[in-house]
């Protein structure tokens, strides 16, 4: 766990206020038995989540893919080639959905706005370290130009359908 005591209150706050916008539909689903806090979402989601990763392009047409994401101080964080089209779409039009979903077991929705990430970017020598000591290499060694990205949230929620399973508790 890499996050602060300060990221985990903005991210509670961050999840309170987008349940509060959500539809009954969602709330009577995500019910306060099921909802994660930001507390329990950094601890369940340590190491590399699949991603579904949805962009739009330029007809306005919604694609989604997959991405390896990591949890990083309370941010999505993901590479990919510059080559592939959800880079350009993200390029062109950065805001995206992600969703990690596991079975009935465990899902986090998020919406917001993708940042590219360059070498020069204050965070990116941690987010780089991560990445290497996960893979073994480096992620910009793996293409000619892969996109460094990270999801800023304005809407997230997480749920479990039984926490004490999910938390070990």
């Amino acid at each position: 766990m890499k996050e602060t005591s300060e990221e985990v209150a903005e991210l509670q706050r961050l999840l309170e206020a987008a349940y509060e916008r959500s539809t009954e539909h969602l709330r009577e689903i995500i019910n306060d038995d099921r909802r994660l806090t930001a507390e329990e979402l950094v601890q369940v989601l340590q190491g590399m989540c699949t991603l579904n990763l949805a962009t739009v392009t330029a007809k306005g047409e919604p694609r989604i893919s997959a991405v390896d994401g990591h949890f990083l101080h309370a941010r999505w964080v993901f590479t990919t080639s510059m080559q592939a089209a959800k880079a350009r779409q993200l390029k062109a039009r950065p805001a995206a959905s992600i969703s990690y979903v596991d079975g009935e077991r465990l899902g986090v929705f998020s919406h917001g706005q993708v940042e590219f990430l360059t070498t020069d970017h204050p965070d990116f020598a941690e987010i780089e370290a991560h990445l290497v000591a996960h893979y073994g290499s480096s992620p910009s060694s793996w293409a000619a130009e892969i996109a460094y990205c990270r999801l800023q949230p304005h809407w997230m929620v997480g749920y479990a359908f039984d926490k004490s399973a999910v938390l070990g508790k």
